[in-house]
């Protein structure tokens, strides 16, 4: 027996509606205020996933951009999926800890971690040497960026290999294979893109994938403000939005066969070829990828 809805049964509704690819998978997103993390997030959202989102920012107007991590949690609750913040700082390893227990304790599953979150320190500038640059911006720019994705994944792991599947998704950028921005951060990011290909040989008996994944040109709150005060040496109105990073990552999540990408440096713009979807104005960018030689 179904239970009537008005004029419309439970079950017709249910046959109007597609399935959500992603529906019953939980994931969670590290750094999901704002940008690409947010943008992965909603991405999720969209698919029907529980999506927990960690960051710092809980309160708005704390922090000099706009986002917490509560709105966007709540904006994967209302597009179909199911959001919970928890707060995190990914420089303390008790908290990461505490972030992946919650989940398994609540869930029972863990089907997609993204490591996104990243710190660009306020002192950091374009186009100046490195030796001229304060010796922090080494240890802030790889603690939340480097290590706190393998920390994430150390924690992550475990509940993967148990159920026998899962995803890990490093967000990286081309800075990972030529200079880009300046040595501290290059030399992050292809540390970003080593760690999803070690971490892909030791869990390639697992079940679990992991790779590394590039956005093109974002235009994420950050780089839209820092268009308005200073010459980007790119055309930032040209970008990808933080959403086309999202619909990347369901894709993956959602490829019966994403073992076979596992260990591999994928880039969103040619995830969307091979998958057929757009960003959310209908465009689909082209590939930042050096080609070889």
């Amino acid at each position: 027996m179904t239970r009537a809805l008005g004029s419309i049964t439970a079950s017709s509704m249910s046959e109007e509606r597609p399935a959500l690819p992603l529906a019953g998978k939980v994931a969670v997103v590290t750094g999901g205020s704002r940008g690409v993390g947010r943008g992965i997030a909603l991405g999720l959202g969209d698919a029907g996933a529980t999506v927990y989102v960690t960051g710092r920012t809980v309160d708005e107007g704390a922090a000099p951009l706009p986002g917490t991590i509560g709105g966007t949690a709540a904006e994967v609750t209302r597009r179909g999926g199911r959001g919970v913040a928890i707060r995190c700082d990914h420089r303390d390893d008790a908290a990461v800890e505490a972030v992946f227990h919650a989940v398994r304790a609540r869930e029972g599953r863990l089907d997609v971690l993204v490591n996104n979150v990243f710190a660009l320190p306020d002192a950091m500038a374009f186009n100046v040497p490195f030796w001229e640059q304060p010796l922090s911006l080494w240890d802030e720019m790889h603690s939340v960026g480097l290590r706190s994705h393998y920390v994430a994944s150390v924690f992550a792991a475990p509940i993967m290999i148990a159920q026998g599947s899962g995803l890990i998704v490093n967000v990286s950028s081309i800075g990972g294979a030529g200079y880009a921005i300046n040595v501290a951060y290059g030399v992050g990011k292809a540390g970003v893109d080593r760690l999803a290909a070690d971490m892909a040989h030791e869990l390639k008996d697992r079940g679990v994938a992991a790779v590394s994944l590039w956005p093109g040109i974002v235009k994420t709150e950050r780089i839209l403000a820092l268009a308005k005060v200073m010459e980007m040496p790119f055309d930032v109105s040209r970008g990808e939005s933080p959403e086309l990073s999202g619909r990347a990552v369901v894709a993956l999540a959602a490829d019966p066969d994403v073992m076979a990408k596992t260990g591999q440096v994928l880039v969103v713009a040619e995830l969307a070829e091979e998958y057929g979807f757009t960003d959310v104005d209908g465009s689909r960018p082209r590939s930042l990828r050096r080609p070889k030689g």
